[in-house]
């Protein structure tokens, strides 16, 4: 029977890295019947909609589990962010971010294996801000709740266990945020406890910076509150070739919107360049979320061969294939492994 998912192309290269990664769903022999919606964002804004219309949030609370490509953003003014949207308006608590090597890439490092767990809908970016006109003084509240930091702490012990993983760091700024850290902070030392099978740590964020670009090796998985959070999966993606190869993943207890991390890149839009690397990988863990795990494996394990032979890789990553040179070599390679 066909999995009933929602599908958000988005906007940019959004549409190219979709239907690219839609071709390796296929070859991997997985039936999904999607929900498509194309508007959303500027473009839904442009027809006098919403950017995150009522119809996709319908879908995803119906269907449960969404794939979504990249959505741009105004910087500075405009609409709110479609991804803060979505991660409120359906309460998907953990962003979960994986750093991996992939062996072929020239990158720093060749042994990171890592992935970050991050608060999603609390800290900096609950939107609680005030501007005061006569002083001109800007605020910015940074909520973290009891019930918020336990859900996302614990969430990380879980999939730590579950996978194998056998170490967790907190990453945190108590020694001058002591009632936000450090209730984060105090919350993750008693949830410690009830794991004693994972090694746990906390980290001050700025040294846990440094330590992660100069022996990255050394960790496996960490939790932070949402604004650490963001900026810790963005410079580990960077140690392993950039947000061009890395997936991403909001969860929450009941839905889940799986999001490629890169931008929508509307200078290269509709040239068949587009790297779709990560929201292939992306597609791989949702795979993964909704029991298909012989197929996200598939996928997986036939991209990392294909980086190792580096044959038909995107001039992003030093190749000359094309968007979709790339999706059918992987395809290829994903229909020979699932017949194997």
């Amino acid at each position: 029977m066909a999995h009933q998912l929602t599908l958000l192309p988005g906007d940019g290269i959004g549409p190219e890295v979709t239907e690219a990664t839609l071709q390796v769903i296929e070859a991997a022999g997985v039936d999904i019947d999607w929900d498509r919606h194309r508007v959303i964002g500027a473009n839904a804004v442009e027809r006098g909609r919403p950017a995150l219309p009522s119809d996709i949030v319908d879908s995803i609370q119906e269907r449960g589990t969404a794939l979504k490509g990249p959505v741009t953003t105004p910087v500075g003014q405009g609409f709110t962010s479609v991804n803060v949207q979505l991660r409120q308006r359906l309460d998907l608590y953990s962003n979960v971010r994986p750093a991996t090597s992939l062996e072929g890439l020239d990158t720093p490092f060749d042994d990171v294996d890592l992935i970050i767990f991050r608060e999603n809908t609390e800290g900096l970016y609950s939107g609680i801000e005030y501007y005061d006109e006569r002083l001109d003084i800007a605020d910015s509240i940074a909520r973290v709740t009891k019930r918020g930091a336990e859900r996302i702490i614990r969430f990380c012990f879980e999939y730590a266990q579950a996978h194998g993983r056998e170490h967790v760091t907190l990453a945190h700024k108590a020694n001058i945020l002591k009632k936000t850290s450090g209730l984060f902070l105090d919350i993750g030392r008693d949830l410690a406890a009830e794991y004693p099978d994972i090694e746990f740590e906390d980290s001050i964020i700025d040294n846990l910076c440094m330590q992660l670009v100069t022996n990255p090796e050394n960790y496996d998985c960490i939790v932070s509150t949402n604004l650490f959070g963001d900026i810790l999966s963005d410079l580990t993606a960077g140690l392993v070739g950039g947000l061009g190869v890395t997936p991403g993943a909001n969860i929450g207890d009941e839905l889940a919107v799986f999001e490629a991390v890169h931008g929508s890149a509307p200078d290269i839009a509709g040239q068949n360049v587009a790297n779709p690397t990560a929201m292939t990988r992306t597609a791989a863990m949702m795979l993964q979320h909704i029991g298909e795990d012989e197929a996200a494996a598939a996928i997986e394990q036939s991209l990392f061969a294909m980086y190792r032979d580096g044959d038909t890789l995107t001039q992003d990553v030093g190749g000359d294939a094309s968007t979709s040179e790339f999706a059918d070599a992987l395809s290829d390679r994903v229909a020979s492994k699932v017949e194997a």
